[in-house]
């Protein structure tokens, strides 16, 4: 089993949005790796960073995605920093990924700056949020197998941009 698109991209990308349109779209089962932590760890990702630690949560995720991707069929999202593991970046090497890009100024945006995204809260978080921009861009691109500019195209039309990306 191996799902059809692994969705990956920063905060505010619209991964989880445009993943439920995709499995829609393409009748398939859709599954979130974030609700999937969430769920076994029996509360939200905001209190796991702030109680346990981004290296407890970190190693929840790359747990968390090697099990979607050996069970799941259909469409995969993943957490914003999930391809931060490189071994997570090997397994992705056998699926087809698709890279939500966005730029810092929508990203910032979208996301409104939400407490519930523990990396964005702080001090400066448009400089925060470059900063993640900056170094993970090199890591979406090195799993990509599709990548679409979200900036200008509402999720309808990164879906079918997704859609057509595959079939090339």
């Amino acid at each position: 089993m191996s799902p059809k698109f692994v969705v990956v991209g920063p905060p505010g990308a619209g991964k989880t949005t445009v993943s439920e349109l995709l499995a829609k779209q393409l009748n398939l089962a859709f599954r979130d790796v974030d609700a999937d932590i969430v769920e076994t760890a029996g509360k939200p990702i905001a209190d796991i960073f702030t109680g346990d630690g981004e290296p407890v949560f970190r190693a929840m995720e790359e747990e968390a995605v090697a099990k979607a991707l050996e069970e799941h069929d259909g469409v995969l999202a993943l957490g914003g920093g999930a391809v931060l593991s490189a071994v997570t970046r090997e397994r992705l090497k056998k699926h087809t990924v698709v890279f939500l890009n966005v730029g810092m100024a929508e990203g910032v945006r979208r996301t409104g700056l939400s407490s519930a995204r523990p990396l964005l809260s702080g001090v400066n978080p448009r400089a925060t949020f470059k900063a993640l921009l900056d170094a993970r861009l090199p890591l979406y691109r090195e799993v990509a197998t599709i990548e679409v500019l979200t900036d200008a195209l509402d999720p309808e039309q990164v879906a079918e941009a997704v859609i057509k990306g595959a079939s090339e």
